[in-house]
């Protein structure tokens, strides 16, 4: 697991504000897929004649519920609120699913409803890599992580219900995000960026704390607890398995033996015997009552990275990064490779005499194992003695006496949708090139969350090149695709630079020459059904309270944390334009956090108006409610306007010239035109008029040009035979470019941008 900045990290180094930041997640048509690799696949066996379900967790921030059947399995439940990769999921306590993730949280859900997340556990101070349960003790699981913690949880006290004469009432409702039923509560209010210290867990919301195993000074990877809760194992990068009482928290014993970091834990039911798997690419088995390892096991020719044993500990299947499952007698020692995968498997969990093999694929194999009777498999032949030596192993590797594998072809695939691994930002800053893992080019259309164009198995550098644009537009988002889709990060002010006309935009009933910020009517799109939601609410309070649409709070903060500006030219209103219309059949998902609570992630359909700033960054609510934006820099290009060489006549000008970054050419020569034959030079008109003079009357007058110039069409005079051409760099400059797209291509120096006109006779 590599340390990478999640979707869900608000607080990056690398910006120098360290106001919230809101990310969008662009969801696949098929929401039933994981679009990830999958981390963790658990069993809920059902005690009546109904399916199974089997739970999967996935790099995606998700996990999903399957109704399972003989030959097919049916996607019944999408539980979203992680907000980065779920590494692990084991069910306790009631129908009570508990996932971990990179988010460093721990989350419960009722594991039979259509995803409600019950409570969120904040206790880790890095990635929370892995969760073991106790089965006969269901109310008991543990946790551990990067940060070299080992937490062991009463689930059961854990969910108890925050007495609301507790001091931290608040908390029951935290984030807002929930709704009806779906709040998300945290058991404690420390920020994800708080310290790394582990010694004090007792500051609890609601005064339950969870045990406590310290020892481990690195990180820890595997974890495994025995049926009745009363064995604790636990490993990581220091090599060494160490064992824990969980009752108490305290250290039993330290195993040594492998020479690499530990991966994957198994301990019996009794906690008598133990087995380890480790990137020495040894499994070992460990009599916990002589303290001592009892065999080792040379099946694997690259890193173990997940194991699973038959009901009666007496065969383990064994999975990792060399793409191979084996299944392995530990009594004889002799091994057989049940299948090879395509790509490494990260967890096992066995189903009657099945066996689920999750993998950095986003799609999950069923595979028949004969969990009940594994005799079976080895009868049909192809099985080899394990050494006790890795080098062994790998030896025979090399001699080219591979095992063959027993099954070809799986008894079930889940299918999953191929992760984008690769994608580039057009010049445009509207549409974004992506190449996903199947070898497949899409071209999206970032401010509706759609794919515009899917044009194949085709070379993705050739696509980008074929696309580009002489077009210059600030950088108003980043992305990333750490989740497998298409993560859009907004952070203030940088997300509010990019503006374009309306007539660019193709919006009707709209003036050609309105400029549109990308950023706030995409937050207006995203936010829609919310402020829709909200005014539901609000009406509905305001005509029995007469109360009026909050954002008081909002409105104080914002003026006391930076100087605002209100965006005169869009109308207050809650219009979506149709490029900025987000589809409701796969909406997109947010991800962000306000001022209490913590990160969140929620479908944009699934907000029900009671958010606000606890929950939302309070910029955003600024510009959705109150049409704030703040001030945004380099918004105006300076440039000279000079004669041509040899050029016959002059136009009279002040000195510098001002005007926004997007204005057309074709404005520049309409102004060269109207300077050019009126008698009287309008040199008194305000900004939004052709010309002003500059401020302060300095030397060198500065006057800005206004982009509202000669909305009324074409003078009369335009239409004579003689044209004007304008020229950088004594290139003819197109009428379309922007001042912004000529200082990038054309003149490309950092000094002010030098333009000249000339005439060019008519025929």
């Amino acid at each position: 697991m590599h340390r990478v900045g999640s979707a869900g990290n608000t607080n990056s180094s690398v910006r120098p504000r360290k106001e919230k930041r809101l990310t969008y997640v662009l969801n696949d048509a098929d929401d039933t897929k994981h679009c990830a690799g999958v981390n963790c696949v658990t069993v809920l066996k059902s005690s009546s004649s109904e399916k199974d379900y089997l739970f999967t967790g996935s790099r995606d921030g998700t996990l999903k519920r399957w109704a399972v059947s003989e030959d097919s399995a049916t996607c019944s439940a999408t539980f979203e609120s992680h907000v980065d990769w779920v590494n692990d999921a084991v069910l306790a306590g009631e129908n009570t699913l508990v996932s971990c993730s990179s988010d460093t949280t721990l989350k419960t859900w009722d594991s039979l409803s259509k995803g409600t997340c019950t409570r969120t556990l904040r206790q880790h101070s890095d990635y929370v890599t892995r969760l073991a349960a106790a089965e006969r003790n269901s109310n008991v699981i543990a946790s551990c992580g990067l940060g070299g913690e080992v937490f062991i949880w009463d689930i059961e006290a854990a969910l108890t219900p925050v007495s609301k004469s507790s001091d931290a009432t608040e908390d029951e409702g935290s984030n807002g995000v929930g709704g009806s039923g779906n709040s998300l509560p945290m058991t404690s209010l420390r920020p994800i960026s708080s310290s790394n210290s582990i010694t004090s867990h007792n500051t609890q919301s609601h005064g339950y704390a969870p045990t406590v195993a310290k020892g481990h000074k690195e990180s820890v990877y595997a974890l495994a607890m025995n049926d009745t809760g009363s064995v604790l194992v636990s490993g990581g990068t220091e090599k060494v398995v160490r064992v824990w009482d969980p009752r108490s928290g305290s250290k039993t014993m330290k195993l040594r033996g492998h020479t690499d970091n530990i991966r994957a834990l198994l301990l019996d039911s009794t906690g008598r015997f133990c087995l380890s798997g480790s990137s020495d690419s040894m499994i070992r088995l460990w009599d916990l009552g002589q303290q001592r390892c009892v065999h080792s096991y040379a099946v694997h020719t690259d890193s173990v990275w997940a194991l699973a044993s038959t009901p009666t500990f007496s065969h383990v299947y064994s999975g990792g990064r060399d793409l191979s499952l084996y299944l392995t007698d530990l009594a004889t020692r002799e091994s057989v490779l049940l299948c090879s995968k395509e790509h490494p498997i990260v967890q096992l969990a066995l189903h009657d005499d099945s066996i689920w093999a999750a993998t950095t694929d986003s799609s999950v194999d069923r595979w028949s194992a004969d969990g009940r009777n594994p005799q079976k498999v080895f009868q049909k032949g192809g099985s080899f003695l394990a050494g006790n030596l890795s080098f062994s192993r790998a030896r025979v590797s090399l001699e080219g006496s591979t095992p063959v594998p027993v099954h070809r072809e799986p008894t079930l695939t889940i299918p999953g949708t191929p992760a984008i691994v690769q994608h580039e930002i057009l010049n445009n800053k509207r549409h974004l090139l992506t190449k996903d893992t199947a070898g497949s080019v899409k071209l999206w259309e970032i401010t509706k969350g759609v794919i515009v164009e899917d044009y194949g198995k085709v070379p993705f550098d050739e696509k980008k090149e074929q696309l580009f644009e002489m077009v210059s537009i600030p950088s108003w988002f980043t992305v990333d695709t750490r989740l497998g889709c298409l993560s859009v990060h907004l952070d203030t002010p940088q997300c509010f630079s990019a503006e374009m006309y309306s007539a660019d935009l193709s919006i009707p009933g709209k003036a050609e020459d309105d400029k549109v910020n990308l950023a706030r009517e995409t937050l207006k799109g995203l936010l829609s059904h919310w402020l829709s939601k909200k005014k539901q609410r609000v009406g509905s309070q305001a005509s029995s309270n007469g109360e009026v649409l909050p954002g008081k709070d909002i409105t104080s903060r914002s003026l006391a944390n930076s100087r605002v500006e209100v965006d005169g030219s869009a109308e207050n209103d809650s219009i979506i334009y149709p490029p900025f219309e987000f589809s409701t059949a796969s909406p997109p998902s947010i991800i962000t956090e306000g001022s209490q609570g913590g990160p969140w992630r929620k479908k944009i359909t699934d907000l029900d108006g009671t958010e606000d700033e606890k929950d939302l960054p309070w910029w955003c609510l600024d510009c959705v409610l109150h049409n704030r934006l703040p001030p945004r820099e380099n918004s105006k290009c300076s440039f000279y306007l000079h004669p041509s060489e040899g050029n016959s006549f002059q136009i009279l000008t002040q000195g510098k010239l001002s005007a926004p970054r997007i204005l057309r050419i074709h404005k520049v020569v309409n102004y060269v035109l109207e300077k050019m034959v009126l008698d009287k030079p309008l040199d008194n008109l305000n900004p939004e008029g052709t010309f002003a003079p500059g401020l302060g009357g300095g030397p060198l007058q500065h006057s800005a040009l206004g982009d509202g110039s000669f909305r009324s069409g074409p003078k009369p005079w335009v239409k004579s035979r003689n044209t004007i051409e304008i020229l950088c760099n004594n290139q003819v400059l197109s009428p379309e470019m922007s001042l912004a797209t000529v200082r990038a291509y054309i003149w490309k120096k950092p000094e002010d941008l030098i333009l000249n006109y000339r005439i060019i006779q008519g025929k």
